[in-house]
């Protein structure tokens, strides 16, 4: 049986892989059970880690921090990947108070952490890693320690602290977000809702009755300022439909149906003369039944060479006599102008002859089986660049160690930024939504099985502390309080959707457990893009708070001697 003790005890590549597998397997199998409706999800990986360490069960200590720092790296970076192709949009339209408001939750942390730091009598070094475990912020800590060694103090304490609170901090914004659930939210807040987006389609039609545009080409129409951007898709005359051309003449009484945003409609209305009455949006109209000459597909975007591209450069309409009315990416619909560039896997709705259709086809690609082939090119250079930014140092006046953006913080900025210009720069990173899940899940559930491995091993003797009891509830307080009061603010008072709220104060937390369970339970993208929103400058914000608290204490210290 020596060689069933070596697979599970002897430290070795195998023992490691084997045992963070069983961790995440009996893990992840707990996370299924539900009590009283309510399941932790991927984080008991966490818990079943905590209990292996505490029992005996390690791995070479090289190997738990590679596989922590991989699993870290792969799940940030996949989840930023996701979210960069909607991430400067939801910015605009929200981004800057979901900013504010997870600012907010830092602050209030901190604040309270200062103050349990002299109602307590805890040193601030232990309260920094205690606030560090309660926002479950590892590059945190790590900024105080390298802080606390370069003032020539004890780090041992900030990493006892944070060990001890790390697990109610996982579990505290989960218990925050379900109270305020349970409490606030209404079942009706927990529908996706559509926001406003300046490129949504919007489908009517027009009568031409404007003398202004008579005998006036569409290109010369659509050169006129101060009306908005529109596509023609199909043009009635005389009882005959057509796929009007750029050189097409409007005539008097032409019935043109025409693709815009909702709110253009009366702008084109004043231009055309008169819209129809017809709702033309409605998912269930036949747009083959309308005329018997042109049909309408969707064909898929899988040609490499056509990733980055505009729309307009490809000269559809002229070349081959189609029109395409709307163009689908990642479940939005988005108004195909001429300047829309084009990603791989977008979804092109053609309208023309069927003929047309078929040598459109043969440009755009609609090969589907080849976008199940992953795309790993843009995984592993993301991840490169990734960790390369997170380990420039960048100089904050008044701190003497640099700030770094670590390896949680460079790698999902760089993949909301590959996710968003990567096709511009004709970068294939296109994944399926299945594979992007796969990568996080794996990432996330790699990085809890050794956290909990790691910190299991002293995590029953400091707990049974005298102080240990203490530092657990003030590390719950830090981490329920902050979330509670501006969960509330956010959701009552700033009226935010009840799943960006979430999203926003997991990203402010830095708390992928607690996102992971907001997603398994809120319908919808919305906490994910508000997590990724917020958590770089959070994190960026954290990991200097660490410092400045500690080079105060410093200062303070010099003071009373």
């Amino acid at each position: 049986m020596d060689w069933l003790y070596s697979l599970f005890v002897e430290h070795s590549a195998l023992q490691a892989v084997i045992v963070l597998s069983l961790i995440s397997a009996i893990g992840l199998g707990l996370g299924k059970v539900r009590v009283c409706g309510i399941s932790l999800g991927v984080t008991f990986v966490f818990f079943t880690g905590i209990l292996s360490g505490h029992f005996g069960l390690s791995i070479d200590p090289q190997m738990l921090n590679y596989a922590e720092s991989f699993g870290l790296v792969l799940f940030v970076y996949a989840l930023g990947l996701q979210v960069g192709p909607g991430f400067f949009s939801s910015f605009r339209q929200g981004g800057v108070q979901l900013n504010l408001l997870a600012i907010g939750v830092v602050l209030v942390g901190t604040l309270l952490a200062v103050l349990g730091s002299y109602a307590c009598g805890i040193s601030l070094p232990d309260m920094v890693g205690i606030l560090c475990g309660a926002t479950t912020n590892t590059p945190a800590l790590g900024a105080a320690q390298q802080t606390l060694k370069q003032l020539g103090l004890e780090t041992s304490t900030p990493a006892l602290g944070c060990a001890v609170t790390y697990p109610l901090g996982v579990v505290g914004v989960i218990l925050a977000i379900l109270l305020m659930r349970k409490v606030m939210v209404r079942k009706e807040d927990l529908e996706v809702k559509e926001k406003e987006n300046e490129n949504k389609t919007y489908i009517a039609a027009f009568q031409v009755h404007n003398p202004a545009i008579f005998n006036m080409s569409i290109k010369e129409i659509g050169a006129l300022k101060n009306y908005p951007k529109f596509v023609i898709s199909r043009l009635w005359r005389d009882g005959n439909v057509s796929i009007p051309t750029s050189d097409k003449v409007i005539k008097e009484g032409d019935r043109l149906l025409v693709i815009t945003s909702e709110k253009n409609a009366p702008a084109l209305t004043v231009l055309f003369g008169e819209q129809e009455h017809t709702d033309w949006n409605k998912e269930d109209i036949d747009w083959n039944a309308i005329d018997s000459q042109l049909i309408s597909q969707r064909i898929v975007v899988t040609r490499p060479e056509l990733n980055g591209k505009k729309l307009g450069s490809l000269h559809l309409r002229n070349h081959y006599g189609i029109n395409i009315s709307r163009v689908y990416r990642s479940g939005v619909q988005l108004l195909a102008t001429a300047e829309l560039t084009l990603q791989l896997g977008d979804r092109l709705t053609v309208v023309g002859e069927a003929a047309s259709i078929h040598n459109v086809e043969k440009v755009l690609g609609n090969a589907i089986k080849s976008l199940k082939e992953p795309n790993l090119v843009a995984v592993f250079v993301g991840i490169i660049l990734g960790l390369a930014l997170g380990a420039v140092p960048i100089s904050i006046p008044g701190i003497s160690a640099p700030v770094k953006l670590g390896l949680a913080g460079g790698p999902i900025i760089v993949g909301i930024l590959i996710g968003t210009f990567g096709p511009r720069m004709h970068m294939v990173t296109y994944t399926t939504r299945s594979a992007n899940l796969m990568l996080r899940a794996l990432g996330l559930s790699l990085y809890l099985a050794c956290l909990g491995l790691d910190a299991g091993a002293h995590f029953f003797e400091t707990v049974f502390r005298p102080e240990g009891a203490l530092w657990i509830a003030v590390g719950f307080a830090l981490t329920v309080i902050p979330v509670l009061i501006v969960g509330v603010v956010a959701f009552k008072w700033a009226k935010v959707d009840f799943g960006s709220v979430t999203g926003m104060l997991c990203g402010s937390m830095a708390n992928p457990m607690a996102l992971n369970y907001a997603n398994d339970t809120i319908p919808g993208d919305n906490p994910s893009v508000a997590y990724a929103t917020v958590y770089p400058l959070c994190m960026f914000i954290r990991v200097i708070i660490a410092q400045v608290l500690l080079m105060f204490f410093y200062m303070d210290k010099n003071i009373i001697r």
